[in-house]
């Protein structure tokens, strides 16, 4: 894998509701992965929507994101994460970009600037 950025579905969001903040999130994709279950988010949100999912993910998948499978490690390293993160309130996901980040020794680039008081990795906050 050995992507340089892990992104958030905050900073996917971004880029697909053309929001503050995609110039920097865009420019990144080749050089990214997301969680499956970052993939999951933005999907359950495209859901309501009513954006066709199929049309979706072919989108994750022609944009040059790679996508990394939530293995038992990573369900481990997102598990450990809740103590340090509980009282900021992080999602499933968000622990889930941060387990991968870290896994990765990647840069988590994320639209939630709660994240900012963390020391688990690099993140870079998008706005």
């Amino acid at each position: 894998m050995s992507k340089r950025y892990v992104l958030d579905s905050s900073a996917i969001l971004a880029v697909i509701n053309s929001e503050n903040g995609e110039d920097k999130v865009e420019p990144k994709f080749r050089d990214s992965v997301v969680s499956s279950v970052n993939v999951a988010e933005v999907l359950t949100k495209l859901a309501e929507r009513d954006v066709d999912l199929n049309d979706a993910l072919n989108y994750f998948l022609n944009v040059g994101l790679e996508i990394a499978e939530f293995d038992i490690a990573l369900a481990l390293r997102t598990a450990a994460l809740r103590p340090a993160t509980k009282h900021l309130g992080l999602s499933l996901g968000d622990r889930a970009c941060l387990a991968l980040a870290m896994q990765e020794n990647a840069i988590a680039v994320t639209a939630d600037k709660t994240w900012k008081s963390l020391d688990v990795c690099k993140i870079e906050l998008i706005r």
